[in-house]
């Protein structure tokens, strides 16, 4: 004797047009979402499977064949592969307290009750974000360069000396093209989460006779730690990612390699060497990188959120 339908299942048979209707809001987002990036995760996967060998005696052409992980292998053992991210940790080390660091201040800043022309405020720190990465990258590399940048030439009108391009300073002189190019952004990120912490919470602290900061350290970051989180976790992911900004500095600065970060490695051995096999191999290995960071910033937000 079959069993008796549910009352869920007893709603759904009456709905029959429910099925469609999920299926015509959900559809175009599972097919874009395979065109774009299953099928193309699928076809490095299967690129990275193979190497293109010369035939003969170097006379003939190529020919593709089955290498299986041969390819991951080589990008491991490759040391200019392996520094790629031991140059992205440095990079990070530096870039993501500035960057954080500067965009919670000034959150802060524009959202104390001393703060005047907020919108303004606003819109003119976050106006370098909307500069592509590459033009800005192209404008400060003009303010970098000795006989062209008024900046460098303030400096030695002041008696001083300083070549942005140098092996100790090139390093910095990379993190203040992102800085400069991403604090609006996240600034106008946390202002927002700013604006959600209670009213009630903040005037009781000025009732308690707390002042500015001590509201800014003690009431307003722990309510906004999420947004903190959060812009930290695509902060990590971008930066594994970071191209144009050091492609352009290695142009100018002998101390950065043309396989500074990884994504100059996986240029190089896609356009400059066309292998292939070897540039998905370590596509695959960064992405890996990239989400293996993810989920540790991921728990790392959810057990401070819990405590």
């Amino acid at each position: 004797m079959a069993a008796p339908l549910t009352r869920s299942a007893r709603d759904a048979a009456h709905r029959p047009g429910q099925g469609r209707a999920v299926v015509t809001f959900l559809g175009p987002f599972f097919l874009l979402f395979t065109a774009v990036l299953i099928l193309p995760v699928g076809y490095a996967l299967w690129m990275s499977l193979f190497s293109e060998r010369s035939s003969g005696l170097g006379f003939g052409g190529t020919e593709r064949v089955f290498s299986g992980l041969g390819n991951y292998t080589k990008a491991l053992a490759d040391h200019g592969f392996s520094s790629s991210f031991l140059h992205v940790a440095a990079y990070c080390a530096l870039y993501i307290p500035v960057m954080i660091g500067a965009a919670l201040a000034l959150a802060l800043l524009v959202d104390s009750a001393a703060a005047k022309a907020k919108r303004l405020v606003q819109f003119a720190v976050f106006m370098p974000h909307a500069v592509p990465g590459l033009i800005a990258a192209i404008i400060w590399i003009y303010l970098y360069t000795p006989g062209l940048s008024p900046v460098v030439d303030w400096i030695e009108g002041a008696g001083g000396h300083w070549d942005f391009f140098a092996p100790g300073s090139v390093l910095p002189s990379l993190v203040n093209v992102a800085a400069w190019q991403w604090i609006g952004y996240n600034m106008i990120i946390f202002f927002a989460a700013l604006q959600a912490v209670p009213r009630e919470v903040i005037e009781a602290g000025v009732m308690d006779g707390a002042g500015e900061l001590r509201i800014a350290l003690r009431i307003k970051l722990p309510m906004i730690r999420s947004a903190v989180f959060l812009t930290l976790l695509f902060t990590c992911v971008g930066v594994v990612q970071i191209f144009s900004e050091p492609m352009l500095l290695s142009q100018r600065s002998g101390s950065m390699g043309s396989d500074w970060s990884p994504m100059m490695f996986i240029y190089k051995a896609a356009f400059e060497r066309h292998d292939y096999g070897l540039a998905s191999a370590a596509s695959l290995l960064m992405a890996l990188v990239a989400g293996t960071l993810s989920y540790v910033v991921t728990r790392i937000g959810k057990r401070g959120g819990s405590e």
